[in-house]
């Protein structure tokens, strides 16, 4: 059996529920300023969310769902232009400190860097908004908490390709079979998965819990902690009633063992 060494986070909804409070926000806020009446509501986002990547989104919301505005002559760089407000106002959120970690996910953390266990990020958003993240919700120098960091444009194609995954992985020297990926998304198992991870934790929002999470370990509401039990939806459940180290030095051998 592979021994655990590192556990590799995705960030938007895995790490803290940045996507309706957060992402959305910063979009909206970026459009007026531009003077565009673009509005992303809830339902709309959740609609969104189907594309990953913030200019990547821009782009299909034009395509699908607003057809008639007047493209700029120069599209990429009008797009670029807005993603680069939309970050700033992020980032200013993020400093308010806006949006919390989710349940459990410190103190999961702190476990693995207690047991010598390395952390990596792979996520589709962009550095800047990962540490502003991390700079508001982690103790000064928590970037440093995570070894390798894999964010935005660093690889040609963005979740549900492998391509960040394959990077984190090749970064570190480890192979599929000693990590654990955590996500929250159809998109985020799929990539994990096609970069030949087989023990992914699943935890889901109010936007993903009802995709396709078949390829997971286990899907749950949270990591859970000592106060408040995790919600087990499929996979095992941890005996004690949250994620920790020995849990998941359990499933990454139940995943790895021979059909």
């Amino acid at each position: 059996m592979a021994e655990l060494e590192a556990l590799v986070f995705d960030v938007d909804g895995t790490l803290a529920d940045t996507e309706r409070d957060g992402h959305r926000v910063a979009f909206n806020r970026a459009f007026k300023d531009a003077g565009l009446d673009w509005e992303w509501d809830v339902p709309l986002y959740g609609r969104l969310l189907s594309v990953t990547g913030g200019k990547e989104r821009i782009r299909y919301y034009l395509d699908e769902f607003n057809r008639g505005f007047a493209r700029p002559a120069a599209l990429d760089e009008f797009i670029a232009g807005l993603h680069r407000a939309k970050t700033a106002h992020y980032m200013a959120l993020m400093a308010e400190g806006a949006i919390p970690l989710r349940r459990g996910v410190r103190r999961l953390l702190e476990q693995a860097r207690d047991a010598g266990i390395r952390l990596a990020i792979a996520t589709t958003t962009t550095p800047e908004n990962v540490s502003a993240l991390i700079g508001s919700t982690l103790p000064a120098g928590g970037m440093d908490w995570f070894e390798v960091v894999g964010a935005g444009d660093i690889v040609p194609k963005k979740k549900p390709a492998s391509d960040i995954y394959d990077w984190v992985l090749q970064k570190m020297g480890l192979s599929p079979a000693q990590v654990v990926a955590f996500e929250d998304s159809g998109h985020g198992v799929t990539s994990a998965a096609g970069a030949g991870i087989d023990c992914i934790v699943v935890t889901t929002n109010e936007y993903t819990e009802d995709q396709d999470f078949s390829s997971a370990s286990v899907v749950l509401d949270s990591l859970g902690d000592p106060q408040r039990a995790a919600t087990v939806r499929a996979g095992l459940p941890p005996s004690q009633g949250f994620v920790d180290i020995d849990y998941l030095r359990a499933l990454l051998d139940t995943a790895s063992a021979p059909a």
